[in-house]
């Protein structure tokens, strides 16, 4: 079991300290600067030098993720990289307004076992450990995770009254719509532009008409989908053919379309609260009853009747409710018949089946459905299945890695959230996944091809990337490489590759133990550093691959 290490006396002079500032974008009492100014007279009072300074400018306080200055700072705690004796913060507020309090005190407490002390300048309370500094402090914690939830609520109470008067909540508006500026008198004062927000509390906005030639597009739209009965990706193709861009200067899409046609703004309606996302939570859709409404709040570009016919249009197509489950169910199965597979593009491209929501919405997941025409889903399309499995293959090799370390009589943790390892507190790995990727049910040339999954902390000393096998069924082989010759791509997609992952292969679990401790054992790394920016072009007339991709292989991403 480890102690936590005694922790430093702080009032002594000539002390060092870090300071950890943050603000989010509400509220200039809290600006850096004046915390910075308060935390530099609390360390002059008490004879401290400031060596370092961790910030998180425009970050909420509700979680640790995003604050990349709090992670540096708890990261350099944990790996021993601390060069001062405490931490000095504003206030309780300043740390965090966790919604569960427990996480506000394991991050201090992280601070503390490695003997450093955490220090809330502005608070009337000393942090010594004693009963009534404990007492004020978890009393500072719940206040503060109570602020949250009550600003929350007076802002969604806030928003749903300028709703109520017809006034614009917020955003950009929609296509072929302009946000016009209100003074307190109700004055018209202008239009704002895309970027452009109001400067005063008392100012309003409202929606109005914008340029007649968008009007003319967004009626357009909706007689086309409603009279011509084309489809939304007809329609996006008729629009970027005649160099039309949407609301962003862009091409438009399915997406755009669809989204264009479902909104009430068009028919004058401004509705709020549809889907709702409190305090950092996964977002939710909200019933009807729940939306908040103002009917006939400006004028309409779009007639009521053709709005309305538009919506029932709609339904029937992503709702499916002039078919009935069997009958969903029986178009699947003859285009399994006809293609033999199954796919999301398949059923985008073919008439007469329903959109893939539709299916989910009917029969709890697309995967579901599926599998009741007989046909078993790629893991693409169990995206809750898919996370869930990969969360518990990650923490099975995390725990058998916490095994055979601990047999060494070495101290190690494991950050879920993070798939963070922390050994001995100077070495971090970072456990990721390898999946197959493949083009229908045939593998492109040269055969499959392994994707690694994004790092949930990229500031790691090793990665450790656990490829699986192709069927999904098991694992495969391991890579232990040092981050920093984790291939950069622009998107940030890395494939497995042999000329930068071959040399830090490992075909079993035992082997990647076994270099583990060769690092850990030894004072410099144990395997060569690669420039990835450095490999040998390829040469002309040949891909990176040395063989031209085959018809219909996948371009998701760059092969590195």
């Amino acid at each position: 079991m480890q102690l936590a290490a005694p922790p430093k006396d702080v009032t002594t002079a000539g002390s060092k300290a870090a300071q950890y500032v943050r603000m989010s974008t509400d509220a200039q009492k809290y600006s850096l600067e004046n915390q910075m100014a308060a935390i530099a007279a609390h360390a002059a009072r008490r004879h401290m030098s400031i060596v370092r300074t961790y910030a998180d400018a425009g970050r909420s306080g509700l979680r640790i993720q995003g604050r990349e200055g709090l992670q540096d700072l708890i990261r350099d705690v944990q790996l021993g990289r601390a060069d001062f004796d405490c931490v000095l913060v504003y206030d309780i507020t300043r740390w965090g307004r966790f919604q569960d309090v427990d996480e506000s005190a394991y991050y201090e407490f992280i601070c503390k076992r490695a003997g450093v002390r955490v220090h809330y300048c502005a608070d009337e309370f000393e942090n010594d450990g004693s009963l009534a500094s404990i007492v004020l402090k978890n009393i500072k914690r719940v206040a503060a995770a109570d602020y949250s939830k009550q600003l929350s609520k007076k802002v969604f109470l806030g928003q749903c009254n300028v709703v109520s008067l017809g006034y614009w909540r917020g955003g950009p508006a929609g296509y072929g719509l302009r946000r016009m500026l209100l003074d307190d008198r109700g004055k018209r004062r202008g239009i704002l532009e895309y970027g452009e927000q109001k400067s005063l509390k008392s100012q309003r906005t409202i929606l109005v008409p914008g340029p007649a030639s968008e009007q003319k597009v967004v009626r357009r739209i909706f007689s086309a989908f409603v009279n011509e009965k084309k489809s939304r990706t007809q329609i996006a193709g008729d629009l970027n053919a005649d160099g039309i861009l949407n609301a962003r200067g862009k091409l438009w899409t399915s997406l755009t379309i669809s989204n264009t046609l479902k909104n009430e703004a068009y028919a004058g309606h401004l509705v709020y609260n549809r889907r709702s996302q409190k305090l950092g939570e996964r977002q939710v859709t909200n019933p009807p009853d729940m939306w908040v409404r103002r009917n006939n709040a400006f004028k309409p570009l779009v007639a009521p009747r053709l709005f309305a016919k538009a919506q029932r249009r709609l339904a029937e197509v992503e709702h499916g409710r002039v078919l009935t489950d069997d009958q969903m169910l029986d178009r699947l199965r003859a285009l399994l018949r006809r293609e033999g597979r199954l796919s999301l593009k398949l059923m985008m491209t073919t008439k007469g089946i329903p959109h893939s929501k539709t299916y989910a919405q009917r029969f709890g997941s697309l995967a579901e459905a599926f599998r009741r025409v007989g046909y078993e889903p790629k893991s693409r399309y169990c995206f809750k299945e898919t996370a869930a499995k990969a969360d518990r293959l990650i923490a099975s090799v995390a725990r058998n890695i916490t095994a055979e370390v601990e047999k060494r009589r070495r101290s190690i943790s494991f950050l879920q959230e993070l798939r963070l390892l922390t050994i001995s507190s100077s070495v971090t790995v970072s456990l990721t996944l390898a999946r197959v990727v493949s083009d229908g049910e045939r593998y492109a040339p040269p055969g499959p091809r392994w994707e690694v999954q994004r790092l949930k902390y990229k500031k790691s000393d090793l990665v450790l990337v656990i490829r699986l096998e192709p069927s999904q069924g098991g694992i495969k082989d391991f890579f232990l490489l040092p981050a920093a010759n984790l291939p950069k791509t622009r998107d940030g997609r890395v494939r497995i590759s042999k000329r930068v992952f071959d040399e830090f292969r490992y075909p079993t679990f035992a082997a990647v133990m076994s270099a583990l401790h060769q690092r850990l054992d030894g004072p410099q790394w144990s395997w060569p550093t690669i420039d990835p920016h450095m490999h040998p072009r390829p040469k002309k007339g040949v891909s990176a691959r040395n063989k031209s991709p085959a018809r219909g292989a996948s371009r998701t991403g760059p092969e590195v």
